[in-house]
C-alpha cells in the first residue's frame, strides 16, 4: 500500500493499492490537470530526486522549501515563539535533514495552512511533530486524506498563542486563511497570507484571484472582504507563498492601495 501523491498539485492521498482515479483539487477550475494527464509518485520516490532548503527571511522566521521545484512550488514558514512554533502553509517533501532542522528550531507546536492547494503532505507533518493542523471548517471538502489530527475552526478569526491570529478572508477560497504575527518585523507586524493576498512582480503592490492558473478574476465585493478583514490587524510586511513574494514594508497601505486599483479595473473594463 502507497499514499499516492499528486504531482501537479502535490497533495498527498490516504493509503491505497493503487493510484487514485482522479485529484479532485486538480480537476477544480482553481486548479488544473497537466498537459501528460494525471500523474502521480509517493514520498519515498520525491525523497530520491528532491530536498528541502532551509533558510530565514527574518528572525524568528524560516522558510522551508524543495528543490527543484516541485507541483506548485510554495514554500513553508516556520514561525518562533517562546511557546512553540507554528507551521505555516506546507510543502509535501519531508525528510531525515528537515526534520532534524527543524527540531533544531524548537519543532513544532502546530500547523496552519492558507488554504487546500498546500495542503500537501500535512498529515505526514502533523504525525512526525506530533502537531494538530488548524483549518477552516469550510474547507472540509477538500481534505483528501482526513485524519483526526486534524482540527476545523469556525467564525471569522481564531486566537492561537504569542498573540498570533488566524484570520479568514476568504476569496481564493470561501474559508482561505491568514495568518497576523504581531512579532514580525521587530514588533511591526507580518501577515503571511499565502495567495490569498499575492504579492505580484511589483512588491509594492499585490492582487486577488480566484483561480491563478486560469485567470480567473474575483468580484469586488469579496476582494472588499479580504481588506476588511485585514484591516484591525497592524503589519509592515506582507510574507506570500513563495521565496521572494514579500512586500518588505509598507504592506497594509499596499493592499489598500492594491484592492483600490483592483476594484477600479473591474468598474471600468
Amino acid at each position: 500500500m502507497q499514499k499516492y501523491i499528486c504531482v501537479t498539485c502535490g497533495t498527498q492521498f490516504p493509503a491505497a493499492t493503487a493510484p487514485p482515479s482522479r485529484c479532485p483539487i486538480c480537476e477544480d477550475e482553481r486548479q488544473y490537470i497537466g498537459h501528460n494527464g494525471q500523474q502521480w509518485t509517493t514520498l519515498d520516490a520525491l525523497r530520491t530526486t528532491h530536498k528541502n532548503s532551509v533558510r530565514d527571511h527574518e528572525l524568528n522566521l524560516t522558510g522551508i522549501g524543495t528543490d527543484p521545484r516541485f507541483a506548485i512550488g510554495q514554500r513553508a514558514l516556520l514561525v518562533q515563539t517562546p511557546e512553540g512554533n507554528l507551521l505555516w502553509d506546507c510543502i509535501t517533501l519531508l525528510d531525515d535533514a528537515t526534520i532534524a532542522q527543524v527540531q533544531a528550531l524548537g519543532g513544532i507546536r502546530a500547523i496552519a495552512i492558507s488554504h487546500p492547494h498546500y495542503y500537501s503532505c500535512m498529515i505526514e507533518w502533523s504525525q512526525l511533530f506530533d502537531a494538530p493542523i488548524y483549518l477552516h471548517e469550510a474547507e472540509q471538502a477538500w481534505v483528501m486524506r482526513p485524519d483526526p489530527r486534524i482540527e476545523f475552526w469556525a467564525g471569522a478569526t481564531k486566537a492561537l498563542w504569542a498573540g498570533m491570529t488566524l484570520i479568514r478572508g476568504g476569496g481564493h477560497f470561501t474559508g482561505a486563511q491568514m495568518l497576523h504575527w504581531p512579532a514580525g518585523v521587530g514588533g511591526k507586524g507580518a501577515l503571511l497570507t499565502g495567495d490569498i493576498i499575492q504579492v505580484v512582480a511589483d512588491r509594492r503592490w499585490v492582487s486577488f484571484m480566484y483561480s491563478y492558473p486560469n485567470l480567473i478574476p474575483l468580484s469586488a465585493t469579496k476582494v472588499q472582504h479580504i481588506v476588511e478583514a485585514v484591516q484591525p490587524y497592524a503589519f509592515d510586511r506582507i510574507y506570500g507563498a513563495w521565496w521572494d513574494t514579500i512586500v518588505a514594508q509598507d504592506a497594509k497601505q499596499a493592499v489598500t492601495n492594491s484592492a483600490a486599483r483592483y476594484i477600479k479595473m473591474l468598474d471600468t473594463l
